[in-house]
């Protein structure tokens, strides 16, 4: 979230109403999910892969209580994205589950009390039409883009269901 002053300007200048992503939205049991969601002033919390892994962690955990089914992940220095089936819950209560079980993680190992993430976060439904592994190959790839590695098989944060990288080429294994 934008400290007030911060807040105020950007919704002058850019019209930004951070509750407006809000409105429309829905959440449907067995619908596949591209949700992202940014750090506390977009602080490079997660570039100590260590500290990335708690945000991992709290994924794994909201799928094995059946909130939802990954595909594919990938936790940047600042942000994460997360391609998923939506299982028992709503998108908020899922979005509020990881980020809340990974605050509490990420403060008590870096012995702080601070914000770690913040408000609200981007999901994107996919349609019928939208290819699943090219949205996750799409995901997986951003350590590529941002300049972070040279191989995405060298980055120690993402994962996909069905990517291996002994089968399948990946984004700049080629």
């Amino acid at each position: 979230m934008l400290n007030d002053q911060n807040e105020i300007f950007h919704r002058k200048k850019y019209g930004y109403r951070g509750h407006a992503l809000r409105k429309g939205r829905h959440s449907v049991k067995g619908c596949v999910y591209l949700l992202t969601t940014v750090t506390w002033n977009r602080c490079c919390l997660f570039s100590d892969w260590r500290i990335g892994r708690l945000v991992a962690q709290a994924m794994r955990e909201a799928e094995e209580h059946g909130l939802a089914k990954s595909y594919a992940w990938v936790v940047m220095p600042d942000h994460f994205h997360w391609l998923v089936m939506l299982g028992d819950c709503s998108l908020g209560g899922l979005m509020q589950r990881v980020k809340s079980r990974s605050a509490i993680a990420v403060n008590r190992i870096s012995k702080q009390n601070g914000k770690v993430w913040q408000r609200g976060y981007y999901d994107h439904a996919l349609r019928h039409e939208e290819n699943l592994r090219e949205t996750a190959r799409y995901i997986i790839a951003n350590p590529l883009r941002a300049g972070l590695v040279k191989r995405i098989g060298d980055y120690p944060l993402w994962d996909a269901v069905w990517l291996s990288r002994k089968n399948d080429i990946l984004p700049g294994d080629e």
